[in-house]
């Protein structure tokens, strides 16, 4: 998974793929050049660097997706968790209330979590 990194522009490249897709490399070439000023081969060089990450694939002329936002978020949270607190969620919590206090809502929400894993 150390490969499941994505940079400042690799990421809002992701983020159109993860808003389109499936879409075709036509239809993503004029996305890119809309929303980020590129040009056709830019595109596919990027395209091809996540492809071989393993992100998304290229099939066909057709760009799916592999790993989701979601499954991609997940895996930068836990590394955050290990990387910053040794892996450990209450540190982060912890760390996270000793600056910045916690409504009522937050704080039901995070027991409902809590209680929904316990099951």
């Amino acid at each position: 998974m150390e490969n499941y990194q994505l940079g400042v522009i690799e990421s809002k490249f992701a983020d159109l793929i993860w808003d389109h897709a499936p879409m075709t490399t036509r239809q993503l070439v004029e996305l890119c050049a809309k929303e980020l000023d590129w040009k056709r081969t830019t595109t596919y060089s990027v395209l091809k660097k996540l492809c071989d990450k393993g992100f998304f694939r290229m099939e066909n002329k057709v760009v799916s997706v592999l790993v989701t936002k979601a499954e991609y978020n997940s895996f930068r949270s836990e590394k955050f968790v290990e990387e910053t607190f040794s892996g450990s969620l209450p540190a982060l919590v912890l760390a996270f209330g000793s600056r910045k206090k916690l409504s009522r809502e937050e704080i039901d929400q995070l027991q409902s979590i809590i209680d929904d894993m316990r099951e």
